[in-house]
């Protein structure tokens, strides 16, 4: 099945942190990210990308609330990577292309992809995630999204991949410990506030 080889948006390790790099969620510089990743964004083949620290490829992760619920998915046992089987996740995204036009349209190539929904809600910035503790993480960089569903129906589309609905924070906090190492980050900084 052959094709040219997915090319991916990357970042510089050097413009956005000194290594070692921080861990957790930042907010501070969100308001400039946008303008920063125009600026010094380049696209990769991702098969190098995913083996060079010395780059981060961006990565829009989107966080949907309907009030106090949350999204949460489950992946089955049929996604490509074993790593992530029966692993539960709250981040709706993925690496941005360069027919995308930037994170924002990225991320809205991505709910379309994703999630079945009849609206596109807006997006807000809430912060950039970084987790230099695993080898995933030392080349990725999470800019994390929230955005309301308002009571409107959302559903998975690709459904042998993935299960997901709307779930409680009791709900979310019972699984946790099954959690991507992205996703769980993410849950604590909104326990604490964090969305603003």
């Amino acid at each position: 099945m052959g094709g040219a080889p997915e090319r991916v948006l990357v970042i510089p390790r050097a413009v956005l942190m000194p290594d070692p790099g921080w861990h957790g969620i930042r907010t501070d510089g969100i308001g400039a990210f946008e303008a920063l990743v125009a600026r010094h964004g380049t696209f990769r083949d991702r098969t190098e990308a995913e083996n060079d620290r010395s780059t981060k490829q961006v990565i829009p992760y989107l966080v949907l609330r309907d009030a106090e619920r949350t999204f949460l998915m489950r992946r089955t046992s049929a996604g490509t990577d074993a790593r992530l089987h029966e692993r539960y996740s709250i981040g709706i995204g993925g690496h941005l292309n360069p027919g995308d036009g930037g994170l924002l349209a990225g991320l809205r190539r991505e709910w379309a992809e994703e999630l079945d929904a009849a609206f596109v809600p807006g997006f807000r910035l809430i912060g950039l995630l970084n987790d230099d503790t695993t080898e995933v993480g030392s080349v990725h960089l999470g800019a994390v999204y929230v955005a309301q569903a308002a009571g409107r129906a959302v559903a998975i589309r690709e459904t042998h991949k993935l299960s997901g609905a709307f779930a409680t924070p009791e709900e979310v906090e019972a699984v946790i410990d099954r959690m991507e190492t992205w996703s769980a980050l993410v849950v604590a900084f909104l326990a604490d506030g964090g969305a603003g």
